[in-house]
């Protein structure tokens, strides 16, 4: 498994699994992977998060690429 980019939004304003991400509370996992910035190529560490949605269970991680400005990743079958 490996993280990739899935989008990106400002501050409070984000789609992710069909929803705004910035809804709902985020859980840490204690876990923290290394991401590659799709435009920039910079590498960051971002946390690994999960949240409820509907009953369901997601994760992601997450971070800001810059103040506000907030990248996000979904592990995915290489």
């Amino acid at each position: 498994m490996t993280w990739k980019y899935e989008t990106f939004g400002p501050d409070g304003q984000c789609k992710l699994f069909g929803v705004n991400i910035f809804d709902y509370d985020w859980k840490t996992t204690g876990k923290r992977v290394k991401v590659q910035d799709p435009v920039y190529h910079q590498e960051h560490t971002f946390e690994v998060w999960q949240v409820e949605i509907n009953g369901q269970i997601h994760r992601f991680a997450a971070g800001e690429f810059s103040n506000c400005v907030w990248g996000f990743y979904l592990e995915k079958d290489r």
